[in-house]
């Protein structure tokens, strides 16, 4: 059975997340990636495995070498749903600034 990787499980691993941040600004090799963890390469390999099937990652092969980067257009989607509940939550913070600004202004009369 093939079971399609939920991109929300995927980025909410802490490593796989950190591997998004290597790779945001410049595509990066596997043994490149995996030097800036203390764990084994095959773990490593399976969270670019798991990144690569949400299509998070690209991969891109450079003679023998695999170089993994970041698809801006799967991030994009994921921050267009994060959107509304970002608003909703400014919203919030700027009512409740508002609020601590009157409770201020109350106590300083």
């Amino acid at each position: 059975m093939n079971l399609r990787r939920d991109v929300f499980q995927a980025i909410a691993d802490p490593t796989r997340r950190t591997i998004l941040l290597l790779v945001a600004t410049q595509a990066m090799t596997a043994g490149a990636i995996a030097s800036n963890f203390d764990t084994a390469r095959p773990t490593v390999s399976k969270h670019l495995q798991i990144l690569t099937e949400c299509e998070l990652l690209a991969q891109e092969q450079s003679g023998r070498e695999i170089y993994y980067s970041i698809n801006l257009e799967k991030m994009k989607e994921i921050a267009d749903f994060i959107e509304p509940f970002r608003q909703i939550w400014d919203e919030r913070f700027n009512k409740l600034e508002a609020i601590l600004k009157q409770y201020q202004a109350k106590n300083n009369t």
